[in-house]
């Protein structure tokens, strides 16, 4: 009996990571097609949509599926998806930015606002929190890409503003709008990036014990998995031994 509650376990965890993996493809392809609708289909002409197809590469997205995504936006197909974004507090006085792209605002904004009430959270006014972070470009590369001193020069070189150094990679900081220009200069610099997105970027944040941080958890996992959400950014710390403990 235990070793069937074992596999009943695995097969349920990788239904959920399966689960996760569509949805995040989903929300990624929707990303492309907008970005495609709104500008030119073909990439070279379209930063927002360059860096939208790295991005999904980045997570692994099949070639078909990005294509479908782009040939959606040109061949009228679904709803016209407007973006929206959402501000709040959630548990321990946490900021909560809520990026989505819906087709229905009201639903949406329902959605949102009971998922911030049942999880210890309250939606504020556009504003409201959005002033405690900047818009900035994040572009990221593994360690294995060289040493320090290297991705500082290529960076410098690509008129980035800032490199940060962490234990899985590099952070390049850009200001918002050179973002796809340094991106594509680091490109040729150092090779493709992991991942090249606009970002919010706390200038301050609000430090949560281990039940604060497990609350919070709940709060962005329940947001994340609303269909119209694209991505959720809080300003929390956590010490490491919280860290340890999670």
């Amino acid at each position: 009996m235990a070793g069937h509650s074992k596999w009943a376990n695995i097969q349920h965890r990788k239904g959920r990571q399966d689960a996760a993996r569509a949805k995040l493809f989903s929300k990624l392809s929707k990303e492309i097609t907008v970005a495609a609708k709104m500008g030119d289909p073909d990439p070279d002409k379209n930063p927002r949509l360059r860096l939208a197809i790295k991005e999904a590469r980045s997570n692994s997205v099949p070639k078909d599926v990005i294509q479908r995504a782009i040939n959606k936006s040109q061949a009228g197909e679904g709803a016209d998806y407007e973006e929206i974004r959402y501000e709040g507090y959630g548990p321990g006085g946490v900021a909560v930015i809520v990026e989505a792209m819906t087709d229905n605002r009201n639903r949406t904004a329902s959605s949102v606002r009971s998922i911030f009430a049942k999880h210890g959270g309250s939606l504020g006014e556009t504003g409201s929190v959005s002033f405690m972070f900047e818009r900035k470009g994040e572009i990221r590369y593994p360690l294995g890409i060289g040493d320090l001193e290297r991705v500082m020069e290529a960076a410098i070189e690509a008129g980035a503003e800032d490199v940060e150094d962490t234990d899985d990679g590099y952070i390049i900081w850009t200001e918002a709008t050179d973002l796809a220009a340094v991106s594509n200069t680091l490109d040729e610099l150092l090779g493709p990036s992991e991942s090249a997105k606009l970002v919010w970027r706390p200038t301050t944040t609000v430090e949560l014990d281990l039940e604060g941080m497990q609350k919070l958890m709940k709060l962005i996992e329940a947001l994340e998995d609303d269909d119209d959400v694209q991505r959720v950014t809080t300003n929390f710390e956590v010490s490491e031994e919280v860290l340890a403990q999670l």
